[in-house]
Formats: structure tokens, sequence, C-alpha cells
């Protein structure tokens, strides 16, 4: 008798990935997306734009779309995803709902080629805020608002992401990142589901409380909603070619610098702050690091701009603030032009396209807590250098750091870097010059926005770049939102069996 034959671990493990739960999630969202259309087509309408028609049509088709791969994928009851469908849907969502949202910037007034359309609305999408359109002035309110809607619902859905799915999945020291519902089940949605509405309450109520500040000071109503919306994602689509420079009221700025900043805390904490736990605000360790960040930074650029005789007092600090909190809340808002300051404005601003806000936010870039970390780290091996017998752990807000998340974050931060290199060099063998090459890669790979230099600078947009430059910022834009792991580990074969 032959002995029964043992399976390799292999072949107990194969197991082909399940995509209906996947298309069901998408078809949702894709539903939601196609029936918010139906705002800027009604704004349109109302203003006799002519641009409804186009809205419409789009919302048709999305929403047909939507709803026959909710029916495709639904099986009657409540699915669960595990990591791999969470990894799937989560890089599936930016992709399909950015192919979905161009819709309307191709066949509307905008008149965009589908190239030009995808990197919008992946900018908008992705709350990155670089743009490659011209004459916003006289743009039509349904795309300005689109425009808009696309920032506060990617906004809503990176939190989402940052809360639910990358804390599990350890990238880049986000572990440390949990709420008190947070372990390390395979399962992601039951937790997504507990904290959805705290989230969504505090996010509401934050724009809305933007939007009355906004008009308080001055701005129309439509104005005011639409930069409420885009503040608050920390996306920085505005209404003017000129951005907040338009308005030329130090109130506006005033407003926009404290919602940009707000909107680089951790939601969770203001999920906390509702139910009474308003200390956490201020107790925080990463929101201590960011808070000094933008302290030392602004400090930096006010004295800067007092002694090279740019700007003195009130409009000094103003314009120094303004410029750091747009930029390291990767929101791109412009209120003055900080390309004119000289070389050494530029280095600084570079570093802090780089930083971004806290985890937890809708912020972009490398995030406050992967800073301080790293910072940690290299003072560590220095000392261990220094005294080589001495025994320095690595601590973070008072608690001992292990091992495996700083490697993480190291890894991450690495990764980060190598990834900017490789668009950096792409876009300078494209043609691009050196200024500008680098600056639209941190910037699109961190989700800022605006670079430096004349052609991607505050004052001008990405319009200008060939096609082939275009597409490769447009990846950049998704990996840089996607933390680049949560993309790369789809390009692997033995992620599509289990």
């Amino acid at each position: 008798m032959h002995a029964a034959r043992i399976p390799t671990v292999e072949a107990q493990a194969l197991s082909v990935l399940n995509l209906r739960p996947v298309a069901a999630t998408l078809g949702i969202l894709l539903s939601i997306l196609g029936g918010s259309m139906l705002a800027p087509a009604a704004v349109d309408f109302a203003h006799g734009s002519g641009g409804q028609s186009a809205f419409i049509g789009a919302s048709a088709i999305t929403v047909f779309v939507g709803v026959l791969l909710w029916t495709s994928g639904r099986n009657g009851g409540v699915q669960k995803l595990d990591l791999r469908q969470a990894f799937l849907l989560t890089t599936g969502v930016w992709v399909v709902l950015t192919l979905f949202a161009a819709l309307p910037l191709m066949w509307g007034p905008s008149q965009l080629s589908f190239t030009k359309a995808v990197f919008e609305a992946m900018s908008g999408l992705t709350t990155t805020g670089a743009s490659v359109m011209s004459g916003l002035d006289a743009q039509s309110k349904g795309i300005l608002l689109w425009r808009a809607l696309l920032h506060w619902f990617g906004g809503i859905g990176i939190i989402a992401i940052a809360i639910a799915v990358l804390p599990v999945l350890s990238i880049g020291g986000m572990q440390l990142f949990r709420t008190e519902s947070s372990d390390k089940s395979e399962k992601f949605l039951p937790r997504a589901g507990a904290i959805a509405k705290g989230l969504i309450i505090a996010y509401v109520l934050l724009t809305a409380v933007c939007a009355v500040c906004y008009r308080a000071a001055g701005l129309n109503l439509f104005d005011s909603i639409t930069l409420g919306m885009s503040t608050l994602s920390t996306g920085g689509f505005a209404n003017s070619d000129y951005s907040l420079m338009v308005f030329k009221n130090p109130m506006v700025d005033y407003v926009a610098i404290v919602f940009m900043l707000v909107a680089s805390l951790p939601f969770p904490l203001y999920v906390r702050a509702l139910n009474g736990d308003v200390g956490r605000l201020f107790t925080n360790p990463e929101v201590r690091v960011f808070f000094t960040i933008v302290a030392l930074f602004t400090a930096a650029s006010f004295l800067q701009q007092t002694f090279q005789g740019i700007a003195s007092g009130e409009a000094a600090f103003r314009g120094a603030l303004f410029t750091v909190a747009s930029l390291i809340s990767t929101t791109g808002f412009m209120a003055v032009d900080y390309t004119h300051w000289g070389a050494l404005s530029n280095a600084i601003f570079l570093v802090l396209m780089f930083l971004g806000g806290c985890t937890g936010s809708t912020s972009g870039g490398l995030k406050a807590m992967r800073v301080a970390i790293t910072a940690k780290a290299i003072r560590q091996h220095f000392k261990r250098i220094a005294f080589r017998h001495g025994v320095f752990p690595l601590r973070y807000g008072g608690a001992p750091v292990a091992d495996d998340v700083v490697a993480s974050v190291l890894g991450f931060v690495f990764l980060y870097f190598f990834t900017f290199m490789l668009v950096a060099i792409g876009l300078n063998l494209i043609g691009l010059d050196l200024v500008t090459a680098f600056s639209a890669a941190v910037s699109c790979l961190a989700n800022v926005g605006p670079g430096l230099g004349p052609v991607v600078g505050p004052s001008s947009n990405y319009a200008g770049l060939p096609d082939s430059a275009i597409w490769l910022l447009t990846l950049a834009m998704m990996l840089g939102r996607l933390e680049i792991l949560t993309a790369l580990v789809l390009l692997l074969p033995r992620f599509w069996v289990r």
C-alpha cells in the first residue's frame, strides 16, 4: 500500500484570488462617483454654461458600470476583504475611479485630451493639486466644483486607507499608528466600519467650518464651499490660475493656514475630541514633531525674507507661515510667489515637499512620524559608533520602538527616495531641465502639486509638459498616495496565489 501523499506547502497555499468582493466594492464606489456628477451638472445648468450634458452622460455611464460590477460581484451576503483583496482594492480604487472621473473633463467645456484628463483626475483624487488646466477664472462652475469634489472624495478615502489598511500591512512603520480597535486581523473592514462614522462626521464638520470661515473672510458662497473642500483634503485645486493670490485678502490667507494645518493632523484625534478626549490633540508625539518642524521652517523663511529685504513684519510672517503650511501639508495653495525668494528658499521648500503631515491625515509626503523615527535611528547609530558598549534604546513618544518598526521605516524612506530618483531621472531623460524634473518628481510623489521653476512652479502648471512626462507623473502621484509598496506588491507573481 502506498503511503498517503502529503501535499507541499505551496500546494496547500495555492488559492486563486477571489475578485468578486473587490468588484462589488468598486461598483458601489463607482455608483457614488457617478451620482455625484449630477451636482456639477445642476450647477452648470443653473448658470447656463452648457456643460451639464457632459456630466449627465458621464454619470449615466459611470453608474451603469458601477451597478454592473456590483451585481456581478455580490453573492447575497456581506463579504469581508482579506489582505490580498485589500491590496488590490486599494490600488484599483484610484485607477478605476480616475478613469471614470476623467470623462467630464474630456467631454465638458474644458475639452482635455485623454492624457491630460487622466492626469487632472488623478491629481484630484490623490489630492495632489497639480493641474494641466489654464484659464480657470473663465472655466465653468461645474468643472470647478467637480475638481473640488474629487479632492474631497479622495481625502476621505486616503484617511480610511491610512487607518484601516496600512497599519495592518506594516508599511513604513504604519503599524505604530493604530486605533483602539486595530489589531493584526486578516479582516480590515470590521475595523474600518467601526470608526467610519466618526471619521465622516469629523471630516464633514471640519469642511463646513472651513467653508463658513472662508465666507466670513469675504469670499462668495461658491468659492467658500469649493475652497473648503480643497483645503480640508489638502488638495490645492483653486478657482483661479493665481490660486489664493487673486483675493489679496490676509484673512483668507489665515483661514487657509489654520485649516491646512488642521487637515495635516491625524483625523482619529478629532474623532476622540468629538468624544471628549481633546487632550490627545496636544499630547500626541507626532503632532508635536509636526508643529516643531512648521515653527522652525517658518522662522527660517521669515528671517530670510527680512534680511534679504523681500518682505518684513506681518507680511513676511504671513508669507512664510502660509508657504510652509501649504507645502508641508502638501496642499499647494499659493498666496505669494516664493520662487522669487532665491536659491535658499528653493532648497528649504524642496525639503518641505518631502516631509508632509501626520499619519492618518489627508496630507502626503514621508509623514512626521517616519521623519522623527529616521532622525532618532541615525542618532542612535552615531551613539553606538561613539560608545560601542553603550545601550541606546530608540524611543518614540516615551515608548520603545521595536527593531522591525525601525527597519520598516528606514526601508520605506530608502524606497521613497529611490522612487523619487527614478522619476526625476526619467523626466530628465524625456527632456526636462534638472530643476523642473526634480521638483516635479517630488511634488507629484509627495502629492504637493506645484513644483519649482518657471515650468511647473506655483505661477505656472503642468500643461506644457510632453505626454510621456505627464503619464510618468500620473504614475508618481498614484505611487505616492498608495505609499508605493501597496501598488508595487501587485507586480509580484506570488501575490496572485495565496
